[in-house]
């Protein structure tokens, strides 16, 4: 069995990798960072294939499909992405429609082109790493929230379509709260809750997947936080979710 994971060398990218090939699965590690790939590479005991390859140029995403595709891939881990907080009148145009391009047009073009191959073999799992952002607004993380709107809701409707195909294609969305990664670092902002193990949320992620659970929530509080929010008005939804962004950009 392989596996191809975006986003591998650090945070549950690196983690989900280390799982897998706990468990025995040959790995296809992609990510900027070749040192940090190899790194990777050299700590787990299984067969992995390196790609150092930035996937923010719509022609790499191309070309990672191309590098790979006779590879016979089992399992496709869509985890590379990043956020940034701010106020969008505010925040870097430049930064955000990067931001759109990793978090939703790399996502959408790897799942498309490995979903047309998985139907054709009839078995296949897409892991879409998204985020609670997806069921949400996020005043002081705008684009973010779009973007992670946009790739749950995808999945969500391609678990329907195969769903209706009798396909045993499996597709499924990760949507964890806050984790314990490079995260905030990258979108210069600090988390004001307890962070999740990244180590706990892949395992917890791709032990479901081989459930076939379409919707991934680690952790009792955001499951309970997600299950009431479809019970509370949107003008207090945005309420609280500015005040928990704005918390975020300034905390001391």
């Amino acid at each position: 069995m392989k596996a191809l994971i975006t986003g591998a060398s650090s945070g549950m990218g690196r983690d989900m990798a280390r799982y897998l090939a706990s468990l025995n699965w040959d790995l296809i590690l992609v990510a900027r960072r070749k040192d940090k790939l190899e790194q990777l590479a050299n700590e787990l005991k299984a067969d992995v294939k390196i790609i150092d390859m930035d996937l923010l140029k719509e022609e790499n995403v191309y070309k990672l499909y191309d590098k790979v595709k006779k590879d016979d891939i089992d399992f496709l881990i869509n985890n590379a992405g990043f956020g940034l907080f701010g106020k969008f009148s505010e925040t870097s145009l430049e930064r955000e429609l990067e931001m759109i391009d990793l978090n939703v047009k790399t996502y959408h073009i790897l799942t498309k082109l490995f979903l047309q191959d998985f139907i054709r073999k009839d078995k296949g799992i897409i892991l879409n790493v998204c985020s609670s952002a997806g069921f949400l607004a996020g005043p002081n993380m705008a684009t973010y929230y779009a973007t992670k709107n946009y790739i749950t809701k995808l999945t969500l409707a391609i678990h329907e379509e195969l769903k209706h195909q009798n396909s045993k294609v499996v597709i499924s969305a990760l949507c964890p709260g806050p984790v314990d990664t490079e995260f905030t670092e990258v979108a210069h902002g600090k988390f004001t809750v307890k962070e999740l193990n990244s180590y706990h949320v892949a395992k917890y992620a791709i032990d479901k997947c081989f459930k076939h659970k379409m919707i991934i929530v680690p952790g009792l509080m955001m499951k309970a936080g997600l299950f009431f929010s479809r019970f509370t008005p949107w003008s207090l939804l945005l309420k609280v979710t500015y005040q928990i962004q704005y918390r975020k950009t300034n905390v001391k």
